[in-house]
C-alpha cells in the first residue's frame, strides 16, 4: 500500500517524489487535540476521499479517485453546532461555512481528506485539504498546501488506498 509522507518541517514525499509544503501556522497536533479554528494541521494517518477543481481556471487534473468540478454555489460547513459540520453545503448556507469558489487561487485544486469524517465530530476540525500554495508558501489554517505541479503530481498517483502519514 503506498503511503505518503509529511513532515513537520513542511517537506511531503512520495515515491522518490519530495517537495515543499504549507501546513497551519500552529504547526502539526494530534488528531484527538484538533480543535475548529486553531490553526493546526493534524496529525495521523489519511487518505483523500475526492478531488474538486476550478473547470473555469484549470484543465482537468489527472486522477483514480472522484472527481468533480467546483461550483460558484459549493461551500463547506464549518460550524461545530451544525448538523452539516464537516460537510459539503449549497450557498447561500445559514451557519458558517467556507466559500470553496474563491477569488485568489487556493481552492482552484483540492483534495479532501479524511480528518473528523466518519462521521464528523463536532468542533474537531473541519475542512481539512491538500490544496493550492499561495506563491510564499504562507500558513493555511491547517491544511496541506502545495504548489499546482507538485499537487497535480500527487493527485495523479495517489488512490482510493493511499495513505496520507501527517507527522
Amino acid at each position: 500500500m503506498p503511503v505518503i509522507t509529511i513532515s513537520s518541517d513542511g517537506v511531503i514525499n512520495w515515491k522518490g517524489h519530495q517537495a515543499r509544503c504549507a501546513l497551519g501556522p500552529a504547526g502539526l497536533c494530534a488528531a484527538s487535540d484538533k480543535r475548529e479554528g486553531d490553526g493546526a494541521t493534524p496529525r495521523g494517518i489519511y487518505t483523500l476521499r475526492r478531488i474538486l477543481y476550478r473547470a473555469d481556471r484549470l484543465a482537468r487534473p489527472k486522477t483514480v479517485l472522484p472527481l468533480r468540478a467546483i461550483l460558484a454555489d459549493d461551500g463547506w460547513c464549518d460550524d461545530p453546532a451544525d448538523p452539516a459540520y464537516n460537510r459539503p453545503v449549497a450557498l447561500p448556507y445559514p451557519a458558517s461555512h467556507e466559500v470553496l469558489w474563491r477569488e485568489d487561487h487556493v481552492y482552484d485544486l483540492i483534495g479532501i481528506l479524511s480528518h473528523n469524517d466518519a462521521p464528523p465530530v463536532a468542533g474537531l476540525g473541519s475542512a481539512i485539504f491538500m490544496h493550492l500554495a499561495r506563491p510564499d508558501y504562507s500558513p493555511t489554517h491547517g491544511c496541506v498546501a502545495l504548489n499546482e505541479p507538485d499537487l497535480r503530481a500527487l493527485f495523479a498517483y495517489v488512490g482510493p488506498k493511499t495513505l496520507i502519514q501527517i507527522g
